[in-house]
């Protein structure tokens, strides 16, 4: 094959391999660390939201945001949240309507697992929870029990460790006028499947994040 005839295959393959690249991570804005809500405000502000304005998205510097104060990294190797011998055993994923991604807090992205919106998953069929389908995402808390030592970590520690996370979600939705409510209550089993998680795996609590309704 000649030059002329391989270069538009070879461009073509480059527009590919770049589409697709774009397609498996989604960088975010650099978060913002300073200014808004002094502390004291935002314990006083903090709540549970049920109810969520359908189809109001949340912008990639809001959910940057969240995401850092939720468990990004603020020194190094160290976490805005705390973990028992600092294990770091906790992944945070994102479900939204274009899919379910896994955040990567040092490269400040959002790594796409699949494109399945699968929020719906993680209701359980005893509770009545119909404004998780408002919400535009969902937060699904995972141990990974691969980074945790059996000589100085125990599994329960993970479910306290989840506490640190959701709470640092809690206060930034509260500075900033999210609304947000953690759930227990979700089918562990049929989650984790649709999250194509591994065996290894343990899903620990979820959290809608979206603007309150009136």
């Amino acid at each position: 094959m000649s030059w002329k005839a391989f270069l538009p295959v070879l461009l073509f393959g480059l527009g590919a391999a770049a589409g697709f690249a774009q397609d498996v991570s989604l960088k975010l804005p650099p978060p913002q660390k300073t200014g808004g809500m002094p502390l004291m405000e935002a314990l006083n502000a903090r709540q549970s939201s049920r109810k969520f304005v359908k189809d109001r998205p949340v912008s990639d510097q809001v959910l940057s945001d969240l995401l850092w104060a939720t468990w990004g990294f603020n020194r190094e190797n160290k976490r805005t949240a705390p973990t028992a011998v600092n294990a770091q055993e906790l992944d945070v994923y994102v479900l939204r309507d274009d899919g379910v991604w896994l955040y990567d807090a040092r490269l400040n992205s959002l790594l796409r697992v699949h494109h399945e919106d699968v929020r719906a998953a993680t209701v359980s069929d005893l509770a009545r929870q119909p404004f998780v389908a408002d919400a535009p995402i969902t937060l699904v808390y995972v141990c990974d029990t691969t980074k945790l030592s059996p000589k100085a970590s125990r599994p329960d520690w993970s479910l306290m460790d989840t506490g640190f996370l959701a709470q640092n979600a809690y206060l930034y939705c509260a500075s900033v006028g999210l609304g947000t409510v953690v759930r227990g209550s979700f089918p562990p089993a049929d989650l984790a499947k649709a999250m194509h998680l591994k065996e290894t795996q343990t899903v620990t609590l979820c959290q809608c994040i979206g603007w309150p309704a009136p």
